[in-house]
């Protein structure tokens, strides 16, 4: 008997130990991991320097209150502002909670420029932006809202489509009222969907001359995982908030606020803390990492595996024409949408040691670690190659 909560349909499979691209199980067999604890990972399993930065840092100090100067925190921030659009960062410990205090700071700002009835945020329906109460009701996700009544109010949304316009009656969605328009800049759980560029710009256009703010939120897309360091980049906007986690603690748990000076002023000592957030053990690794996935030699190689592992996608889309529908994504976060039924699918693929996870609209996610070698690439193409012609 197990006596954790059932809000997990958990596999029956678990690990010993990780080493860079693969997972060892309890029954001793190899799997080939590419979900990563869902783009957590970005460096894979037990990477040397990051165990012997933890290592080093845990014989020092772990945990300080944010009342008192926190160095390796500075450290990283600098890093974040220096490497993009950001004047200033909080740090919290997952993407929730830095979704959450994005949410805060957009209100915050409107509030401390005396405009406090400013403060309902548009957000694309059936998006992701975690599990707190405020992030399902600004997902507008009917499944993850279902039973958390009473609604959390401040939310509106929209739609994006597949054709255009993209995002129809967008200018008439935004009223008086509105603070800011939060949208994942790669729709992750919503089915591996980038916002095209041209998208991406107009959403920014709009939020200057409705003097808004935009937030884009790269919990998921973010520290690399699309080729750029954000996904925005490709599309030469700025945001004025952007929440970020996952892949900048490479597996250890850190999240984080990014923001520019405009917005930041609002945020005055008290508005906003974390007990946790911040502490030196965490940022002491973001540091690590940071220093390895930002550079433009390991961003050039994201590209390459990327464009690589696309070319050899599509190839067996042509192949198999009745099973996969589209391949869809951008960088290491990739999207195969099937015809075929994508649970039987992905149950197959772990049967072949091969481990990937679940998105909306029918689609199975691809998450290696953002330094996979092009042989594991390969062994991942020979099995889904496999699983491909076993339904066909």
């Amino acid at each position: 008997m197990s006596y954790l909560a059932k809000n997990y349909n958990r596999k029956k499979i678990s690990f010993k130990y990780g080493k860079g691209s693969y997972l060892f199980s309890n029954d001793k067999k190899k799997y080939l991991d590419f979900v990563q604890g869902i783009a957590v990972n970005s460096l894979g399993h037990a990477h040397p320097k990051l165990v012997k930065t933890i290592r080093d840092q845990s014989k020092k100090l772990w945990h300080v209150s944010n009342a008192f100067q926190i160095p390796e925190g500075e450290k990283l921030a600098k890093k974040l502002c220096q490497k993009t659009f950001a004047d200033y960062v909080m740090f919290q410990n997952s993407g929730a909670e830095a979704t959450e205090a994005a949410i805060k700071v957009a209100r915050r700002y409107f509030y401390s420029i005396g405009k406090p009835n400013k403060n309902r945020i548009l957000c694309i329906k059936n998006s992701f932006h975690g599990r707190t109460l405020a992030a399902i009701f600004a997902s507008g996700s009917k499944k993850m809202i279902e039973g958390f009544g009473p609604k959390v109010p401040g939310f509106d949304h929209i739609e994006f489509k597949n054709s255009k316009p993209r995002f129809p009656n967008l200018r008439n969605k935004i009223k008086k009222n509105t603070a800011a328009i939060m949208v994942e800049t790669i729709l992750g759980e919503g089915g591996v969907k980038p916002i095209p560029n041209t998208c991406l710009k107009y959403l920014r256009k709009i939020c200057n001359e409705k003097k808004i703010l935009l937030i884009c939120d790269e919990v998921q897309s973010g520290i690399s995982r699309s080729g750029d360091f954000f996904a925005f980049e490709q599309s030469q906007i700025k945001p004025d908030i952007t929440p970020i986690a996952k892949g900048i603690g490479g597996g250890f748990p850190i999240g984080a606020v990014l923001m520019n000076k405009k917005v930041a002023a609002g945020m005055t000592p008290g508005t906003h803390g974390s007990t946790f957030g911040g502490n030196p053990l965490a940022m002491t690794v973001g540091n690590a990492v940071m220093d390895i996935v930002s550079s433009k030699k390991f961003l050039n190689n994201i590209k390459k595996s990327s464009k690589y592992f696309f070319l050899k996608l599509n190839k067996l889309k042509e192949k198999y024409p009745n099973i996969i529908k589209e391949i869809r994504g951008r960088g290491l976060l990739i999207g195969v949408q099937l015809y075929t039924d994508q649970t039987k699918f992905i149950k197959k693929l772990m049967d072949n040691r091969l481990l990937t996870i679940r998105a909306a609209e029918n689609v199975v996610r691809i998450l290696p670690p953002l330094n996979v070698k092009i042989q594991e690439i390969n062994k991942a193409l020979e099995i889904i190659d496999k699983v491909c012609s076993e339904l066909k």
